[in-house]
């Protein structure tokens, strides 16, 4: 792949490549957001696999191999250019949504109430009741 190395990557490049790539290949019309969606979540499924027996991990991961960060990658990848593409397909402007919801989980935790529960599990529980609802 020429050009990959160095090259600066942002949303647009990565939804441009991927629409590129469908186009070529003549997948735009399996690429409906159901088929999408599908797929994205087989990958997550995959990307669960890699964790599912490790226990907690450390951050930076590092016990593992370099070929387990290497295929850690990879499934990552899958999953991101699977999210890229859905959100191209369904119209969504991922940058804007992305901002937006950043905002908006600012306003949902507060630094002042964020700093306030120092019980690892009252947040926990507090996170998983929030993202259950929306």
């Amino acid at each position: 792949m020429s050009g990959v190395q160095g090259e600066r990557v942002s949303l647009d490049l990565l939804k441009q490549k991927m629409a590129d790539f469908a186009k070529e290949r003549n997948w735009d019309q399996f690429h409906s957001p159901r088929n999408l969606l599908l797929a994205l979540v087989g990958e997550v499924g995959e990307l669960s696999e890699i964790f599912q027996w490790k226990g907690e991990v450390p951050k930076g991961l590092p016990d593992w191999e370099d070929e387990e960060k290497i295929h850690l990658g990879e499934e990552l990848s899958d999953v991101l250019l699977y999210l890229i593409r859905l959100s191209d397909m369904c119209g969504i402007d991922l940058d804007k949504a992305v901002l937006r919801k950043i905002e908006l989980n600012a306003i949902k935790y507060p630094v002042s109430s964020s700093k306030k529960q120092s019980n690892t599990s009252t947040i926990i529980a507090n996170i998983n009741n929030d993202t259950a609802s929306g």
